[in-house]
């Protein structure tokens, strides 16, 4: 399974990423810069943590215009599973790909910590090696991350088990302490928190595999 790491400018999480899937996965992975046309032969996209275009405007707001955006919209039409994390979910939120907004932490502090998660759904191929109610660990670093939408999409989200990951120790004042959702499809998935700061036990925990693992065993699958 090969997996592309699209790069942004002010992208800070993109190595970390790629040394996750392609040291600690032992999958093999590539950089795919923001203004190129095409994704190439991949079989996964991860858009990493950061700060794209310094987030000078608003999270995401610039990146969506990259030339790769279409790629990946094309992508995800086609059914190819898409990961956005931190930044990379605020990019999906800008994008449309994914449902609500992103905005300023509860107290306006940057927050940089480890938290605790549950998991909400093992049906995408996202979270389908966990179980659900699993509680994983994960690093948060945000300071624009509190998510938030109308009732009437929160419903629909837990109502159509979207879902995928929920904060027990909620840093940003997410509503119904959302961590992470999926699309309709189920094959776009934003995460706040980083998986892939906790890929190895150096790291302190290899509980972030759980995601990549996931998405390798649901490609496999699929094969």
């Amino acid at each position: 399974m090969r997996f592309g790491v699209i790069v942004f400018p002010g992208s800070n999480c993109d190595h970390d990423a790629w040394y996750a899937v392609q040291n600690n996965l032992g999958q093999p992975a590539e950089f795919i810069w923001h203004r190129s046309p095409s994704l190439g032969q991949v079989d996964a996209v991860i858009l990493p943590g950061g700060f794209s275009y310094g987030d000078y405007l608003r999270c995401g707001a610039i990146a969506k215009f990259s030339p790769v955006m279409e790629a990946v919209r094309r992508f995800a039409a086609a059914g190819g599973p898409v990961l956005g994390i931190c930044n990379g979910f605020q990019i999906l939120v800008e994008t449309g790909l994914l449902p609500g907004a992103l905005m300023r932490n509860a107290g306006l502090r940057f927050v940089c910590k480890r938290v605790r998660l549950r998991v909400e759904t093992t049906r995408s191929p996202f979270t389908s090696e966990a179980e659900k109610g699993q509680v994983l660990t994960f690093p948060v670093a945000h300071g624009e991350c509190r998510y938030v939408a109308d009732e009437r999409t929160l419903d629909e989200l837990e109502a159509e088990d979207r879902v995928a990951l929920r904060y027990l120790d909620n840093p940003n004042g997410s509503l119904r302490d959302i961590a992470g959702i999926l699309n309709r499809e189920r094959n776009v998935m934003g995460l706040m928190p980083h998986p892939e700061r906790v890929t190895e036990p150096l790291m302190g925990s290899n509980d972030g595999l759980t995601i990549f693992r996931s998405m390798a065993a649901a490609f496999a699958l699929a094969r």
